[in-house]
């Protein structure tokens, strides 16, 4: 058996997210197709993390094993051909058996990028070739205030007001208690060609975390909450405390370190 850990880039839009599901289109399963027919294996690939449908990823980082003795290069090669255009592979490096691509991650990177549609005149119009990769944004934003909302989660909190209200159903039934302290590296907002982009790193997300969090700084940048807001919807670790989640289109997994 040979070991391997692989760096995906995926447009998740016509996706499922990346974990399986009977019936429905997701990166984990195309990958596990793809490798069923080259090699005849039937192998589940680990994710570095379950991004949900629509998301995309720049750096999704995968681990598998494999019977069959294919050189690296040769496999990265074949499943490009075998994969849809939607998903590339864009390295594979043998490592060792205990490698896992999701527990041994260190720190992840995410983006969110947001198209702000309002504050200038005349109104920006999103183009299609670019609305499935951003939020498109029907409110102003003031960089300023998203800036210093940001700035606000940084350290080691525990993130249950920006969980979703529905945990991943493998953890609910699994009955096993879950922790909800993170902690946030790197947390705030740029701006780039015509987008606000937000970045953070931490050395984890829950699920929904990172667009529920851009929701919540949203709020603040249009003026809707108060930025003196986001440390008590931190403190109160409760979902219901924090507003609607950023849609799908605008998040990256960017990625992973290990």
């Amino acid at each position: 058996m040979r070991y391997w850990k692989m760096t995906l880039a995926y447009d998740g839009t016509a996706y499922h997210g990346w974990q399986v599901q009977p019936g429905l289109p997701t990166v984990q399963g195309r990958l596990a197709a793809a490798l069923k027919l080259l090699t005849g294996e039937t192998v589940l690939p680990q994710g570095s993390g379950r991004t949900d449908a629509g998301v995309h990823a720049l750096g999704q980082v995968v681990s598998f094993g494999l019977e069959a003795p294919i050189p690296g290069e040769n496999l990265l090669r074949a499943l490009n051909r075998a994969l849809p255009g939607a998903i590339r592979v864009l390295s594979v490096e043998a490592v060792e058996a205990e490698f896992h691509a999701r527990r041994g991650a260190v720190r992840k990177t995410y983006e969110y990028r947001l198209f702000p549609r309002v504050g200038v005149r005349p109104e920006r119009i999103c183009s299609p070739m670019l609305a499935a990769y951003v939020w498109d944004c029907p409110w102003e934003i003031d960089l300023g205030r998203a800036e210093a909302a940001a700035r606000v989660i940084l350290g080691e909190h525990d993130f249950s007001s920006f969980a979703a209200s529905d945990p991943d159903r493998t953890e609910r039934l699994s009955g096993v208690e879950r922790s909800n302290v993170r902690t946030v590296y790197e947390s705030g907002w740029s701006e780039l060609d015509g987008l606000m982009v937000y970045r953070v790193v931490g050395n984890g997300f829950l699920h929904h975390m990172v667009r529920n969090l851009v929701g919540c700084f949203v709020d603040a940048a249009c003026g809707r909450t108060e930025v003196s807001e986001v440390a008590g919807i931190l403190a109160a670790k409760d979902r219901t405390a924090c507003g609607a989640t950023a849609p799908a289109s605008g998040l990256f997994l960017v990625g992973v370190e290990y």
